[in-house]
């Protein structure tokens, strides 16, 4: 699987063993490559998405490696059949893709957006030949870029791959039936206007707002407006979905399963729960099999915006694979940390550290250093990594590919060591170091929580000197650039570091509320009336956005809701605890219980509220 990552291919040569109680199984195939990880400043979808739903499905033993199958760009005239010339030639254009993408972005990362989508293009294609000379489910992990039109491209999709993979059937002479059903929160529009001349295709979209014409002939767009719950959602789909497989009788199914139609997408405005999702995505699946032939199904992701989109889809495969019953997914959180300790499984100790595995003298070249008292053994990173060893670890856990990705060809390590305050690690996006992407200072901590050792982060600046900041993701205090959207896979390794030196866990003192905010994604609260306090203020705060409430909190406007006076947020410990003993501290009925009866103490309110309600 030349285009899947290391780590994945890892984990199939770990996995394979595993699948012999599912023999006899349906066949569903996967389509997948690297080249979908785009890494875009200011972007709110997971570039990671793909991956993470391989990585969930291998690990529960779901996956065999001839199901996986690697995803090659599109070829020109696979586009030329869809999209006008006149369109192609312009997205040679720097400001074309300006104008699709909503985002100010360097001319290489535009190109790489292009490479991104055709390769999805290509997995769309391939999914449908596996689809149907398997007569069975393939399934392409990227696609639904259903705003491209023949002539433009909209909201983020510069080619329409589904369009794309039926202009390619047509052009081989296959006429068959061909239902589009598409779930996004969006309306399918590209996709319809592109399959309206071809009276063997009928589009189906259920979404929030239709936003171009419709022949009731040739297409099925059922607007439902904003804020739509399960009920609604769910009412129809089953009850206008069956008609249409009735009358058209499809022989080929394109399903386009969104996942921005959840209650925690991003950019989403409706409310639909997670088993209202997989509800949905089952009762597509029964009506593709009701019918007497046995029809193939391609699926693509299309939207789904956040951490978590992925967990609805890796869901929903989940269920394909074992037999109709779903596995619930981990966290994102749960899921990277899973990821990383299988790779750490796979690096020696003596790969991290730089000493030789055994030679007469015990040293490897790195140790010996000569100084005025003779040969002297090189500081390392917390005693431990040397910076190959260090360089070696955020390698096989793709986080230099991530940065890759944001157009950093050549990230470069290094240590600082002389700190009384801690060991340092920088990483710069370029070998002159002029352009520093993150800065690491950790040291061991054992006085914080007596009896315990922990890894004290004392500082973490993450950021992306090249990226600019959006209305979606504006300045917070203390930022000179946007972020690197990679917290959640330094957290990750700074756990990994703990397993190797046998330390308790993480304590990191967060030096703003947004920063508390987005550490409490992975850490929680040391102390339980720490943790109660933060959710009554949460609560009060729960309608702004992160931005608006950090400056309501440095303007003095969250008040306390008895006194009247302003609520002053001030820097707290909090952990992420390693060892089970730590965690027994943390995770028990008591902590729980003081956590709660320290959130009904508190109540805070924000300034102009009190004030409208006198």
């Amino acid at each position: 699987m030349p285009s899947l990552p290391q780590a994945l291919r890892t984990a199939f040569r770990r996995g394979r063993g595993r699948l012999a109680r599912f023999a006899g199984r349906p066949r569903v195939c996967f389509v997948y490559s690297q080249r979908y990880q785009i890494e875009l400043p200011g972007a709110i979808y997971d570039p990671q998405r793909g991956e993470r739903i391989l990585a969930f499905l291998d690990s529960a033993g779901l996956l065999a490696r001839a199901e996986v199958h690697a995803a090659e760009p599109a070829a020109f005239h696979h586009l030329r059949r869809i999209h006008t010339d006149p369109y192609l030639d312009s997205l040679s254009r720097p400001e074309t893709l300006v104008r699709i993408l909503g985002l100010e972005l360097s001319e290489d990362l535009l190109e790489r957006v292009l490479e991104a989508q055709r390769a999805m293009v290509g997995g769309t294609l391939a999914a449908t030949r596996l689809a149907l000379a398997s007569r069975g489910i393939a399934v392409n992990l990227g696609g639904g870029l259903h705003h491209a039109f023949a002539d433009r491209g909209e909201r983020f999709c510069a080619y329409n791959d589904v369009a794309a993979a039926i202009a390619e059937l047509r052009s081989r002479g296959i006429g068959c039936r061909i239902l589009v059903v598409d779930l996004d929160l969006h309306d399918g529009d590209g996709t319809r206007s592109l399959c309206a001349g071809d009276p063997a295709v009928h589009t189906f979209s259920i979404h929030n707002q239709t936003s171009t014409p419709v022949d009731p002939a040739a297409a099925t767009a059922i607007e439902l407006g904003h804020g739509v719950g399960d009920e609604a959602y769910l009412e129809a789909v089953r009850t206008r979905l069956p008609p249409v497989f009735g009358r058209f009788h499809p022989e080929l199914v394109f399903y386009l399963a969104g996942c921005d139609p959840a209650a925690d997408d991003q950019i989403g405005d409706w409310r639909i729960t997670a088993g209202a999702m997989l509800a949905r995505d089952r009762f597509v699946l029964s009506c593709v099999r009701a019918e007497s032939r046995q029809i193939p199904l391609v699926i693509v992701l299309a939207g789904g915006y956040g951490p978590a989109a992925w967990r609805y889809s890796a869901r929903f495969f989940s269920t394909l694979l074992n037999r109709g019953r779903a596995i619930e997914p981990p966290s994102t959180e749960e899921l990277l940390l899973a990821r990383y300790r299988a790779m750490a499984r796979e690096l020696a100790e003596h790969e991290l550290t730089g000493e030789a595995k055994q030679d007469d003298w015990g040293l490897s070249e790195e140790d010996v250093a000569f100084s005025l008292g003779g040969l002297r053994r090189p500081r390392r990173f917390l005693g431990f990594y040397s910076r190959s060893g260090l360089e070696l670890a955020v390698e096989r856990a793709g986080l230099l590919d991530r940065v890759r990705n944001l157009g950093f060809e050549r990230p470069t390590l290094e240590m600082d060591l002389d700190n009384p305050a801690g060991d340092t690690v920088r990483m710069y996006g370029d070998a002159r170091k002029r352009e520093l992407l993150i800065e690491l200072r950790v040291r061991i901590d054992r006085h914080t929580v007596p009896g315990l050792a922990l890894l004290r982060i004392e500082w973490l600046l993450l950021q992306n000197p090249r990226g600019g900041f959006t209305a979606e993701r504006p300045r917070l205090p203390g930022q000179n650039h946007p972020g690197l959207g990679i917290l959640r896979e330094i957290i990750a390794l700074l756990v990994l570091a703990c397993d190797r030196l046998q330390l308790d866990g993480l304590v990191v003192v967060p030096s703003h509320y947004h920063v508390t905010v987005k550490s409490r994604k992975a850490l929680r609260f040391l102390r339980p009336g720490d943790e109660g306090l933060f959710r009554a203020l949460q609560q009060a705060l729960r309608d702004l956005p992160l931005a608006a409430a950090t400056e309501a909190l440095a303007a003095g406007r969250v008040v306390d809701a008895g006194s009247g006076e302003p609520f002053a947020w001030s820097p707290v410990p909090m952990v992420l605890p390693v060892s089970e003993r730590f965690r027994g501290q943390l995770e028990g009925e008591a902590y729980e219980r003081e956590a709660a009866e320290a959130a009904e103490r508190y109540a805070f309110a924000l300034r102009e509220t009190l004030m409208a309600g006198t």
